[in-house]
């Protein structure tokens, strides 16, 4: 009975989109992050490599503080399953 590869490559994500929609760069996001995050991070994150759930809300948490940077007169309210389609 061989053990089937858990999928860890789940396509674009809805993040991607956002992301492109807004102008946002990978930067962008890092900047804005609170908590420590890097590029390849986000890159991973948008290509749909898969993440465990604490650093998916913490990528939640910096795309929502950079879309607040990017316009102050926007309401970034964003949740993970906005985000995320895993």
């Amino acid at each position: 009975m061989a053990h089937e590869p858990e999928q860890r490559n789940l396509g674009n994500q809805p993040l991607d989109a956002i992301l492109t929609q807004h102008g946002l760069t990978h930067h962008h996001v890092v900047a804005a992050s609170s908590a420590p995050l890097t590029h390849k991070t986000i890159q991973r994150a948008r290509k749909g490599r898969w993440l465990k759930p604490a650093m998916k809300l913490r990528v939640t948490t910096a795309v929502n503080a950079a879309l607040l940077a990017a316009d102050p007169s926007s309401t970034a309210d964003l949740r993970v399953e906005d985000l995320f389609n895993y």
